[in-house]
């Protein structure tokens, strides 16, 4: 709703209200609220590849795997028809009533990714895994209880700024989907919604690369967090062994 959203007010208004800033901040701050809103019921599983990472690892049962990501592409198609009810006056007015893919006064890449010309299939799908890699590892490494972590009740927060920096970074090739079902949710929804199935043929059959490379990306990044990180973690039960041993040596000194 918020990302969405933010990228149609920036085209629907030709860049008089928002810019490339304001849509890194939209996704930013969108994905910001809903870990806050859904971290206590799911672990604010909003991402199919991130659930997938977490599967893979063990922190999520595979019984309510399917569940959420059911939910997310859900939410991502709601989300989409949302922000079109939202500015659907804007849509008209801007298109004339004729919704395209393509072209000067094209709008599907206001709900779904589509590659930049200089992108081949090949470099957009490498794009993907290191995008949503970094996204995961990052994830892993704020969640992570034996790292440094997140202040309490900051997570979210620290959450919505991997996006940011995602953003800033890796925007260039085709705006940093990194997320199965804030792609593929939106764009099923602009193929019913009157923009029809151009927007599974544009770009060289481009829909399927937001799907399978933030997938491989999820796995990736998580596969990287925990042979480089996690594992070599020292175990909290020694550390408190070796306290309380310095602790008992200490009492003993000061007792006699």
């Amino acid at each position: 709703l918020f990302g969405c959203g933010s990228v149609a007010q920036t085209v629907l208004s030709r860049g008089a209200v928002g810019e490339v800033l304001t849509i890194h901040i939209g996704f930013t701050l969108g994905v910001t609220m809903a870990v806050y809103v859904a971290g206590g019921v799911s672990g604010a599983h909003v991402n199919p590849a991130v659930s997938l990472a977490m599967l893979v690892l063990g922190k999520l049962k595979l019984v309510k795997f399917p569940v959420y990501v059911v939910a997310q592409f859900l939410g991502a198609f709601a989300g989409a028809a949302a922000v079109y009810g939202l500015y659907y006056d804007a849509f008209m007015d801007y298109t004339n009533g004729i919704l395209t893919v393509t072209g000067p006064n094209a709008t599907a890449q206001i709900f779904a990714s589509y590659p930049g010309r200089h992108l081949s299939i090949l470099n957009g799908f490498i794009d993907q895994v290191i995008g949503t890699g970094a996204l995961v590892l990052c994830i892993l490494a704020i969640l992570d209880g034996k790292n440094i972590g997140a202040p309490k009740g900051m997570e979210p927060l620290v959450i919505g700024l991997i996006i940011m920096a995602i953003g800033v970074s890796m925007n260039l090739n085709c705006g940093y989907p990194i997320n199965p079902a804030r792609d593929l949710g939106p764009r099923l929804f602009t193929a019913v919604a009157g923009w029809g199935t151009a927007v599974f043929s544009a770009g060289n059959n481009w829909w399927w690369i937001p799907v399978a490379g933030p997938l491989v990306g999820g796995i990736v990044g998580a596969v990287l967090y925990l042979l480089f990180i996690e594992l070599h973690h020292t175990e909290p039960q020694k550390h408190l062994e070796e306290e309380n041993n310095v602790k008992d040596k200490y009492e003993m000194i000061t007792m006699s």
